[in-house]
């Protein structure tokens, strides 16, 4: 079984996509695996189109190579790692744990709810995980599709 990082070698180099190399570090509590690059932009794509699909590409291979889960068990094995370019998603991911943060501030200041703007399933887990051990707030997702939002809520406890 190859490691996600030569996966993601391969694939750049099969697809011709220049790059300088690849940085593997943890943030917020998974791996990430950073392309350098000296264009970063033609990797990224518009709102970061092209690196989405490069990851999810690299997660769909590297979940080929594992082994299937036991007869009977529910657990699927999902390969749990972030592809970035030049720290473009570790910034919107730094970004986000910051207003989270500033959030539930004023959530416990102001003692009321705050809403977010809608945003993906990523971008809620990020913020659930960033405030899951804040005192005095308590986070939920509310609405469908993509209307779903974090609330974070108030909590005297």
């Amino acid at each position: 079984m190859e490691s996600s990082e030569v996966v993601l070698k391969k694939l750049l180099d099969a697809a011709g996509l220049p790059h300088t190399g690849i940085e593997v570090s943890e943030l917020a509590g998974q791996t990430v695996l950073s392309i350098k690059a000296d264009d970063a932009r033609a990797l990224i794509g518009s709102h970061g189109d092209t690196i989405h699909a490069i990851d999810h590409l690299v997660k769909k291979i590297v979940e080929k190579q594992l082994p299937p889960a036991a007869e009977g068990s529910e657990e699927t094995q999902s390969p749990h790692f972030l592809v970035d370019v030049n720290d473009y998603r570790s910034k919107q991911i730094k970004d986000l744990q910051n207003k989270a943060l500033m959030m539930a501030e004023r959530a416990r200041s102001f003692q009321y709810d705050v809403e977010l703007s809608p945003m993906s399933a990523y971008e809620r887990l990020i913020v659930h995980t960033t405030l899951q051990d804040a005192p005095n707030v308590k986070t939920e997702s509310q609405g469908e599709g993509r209307n779903r939002r974090v609330v974070i809520k108030y909590s005297a406890e």
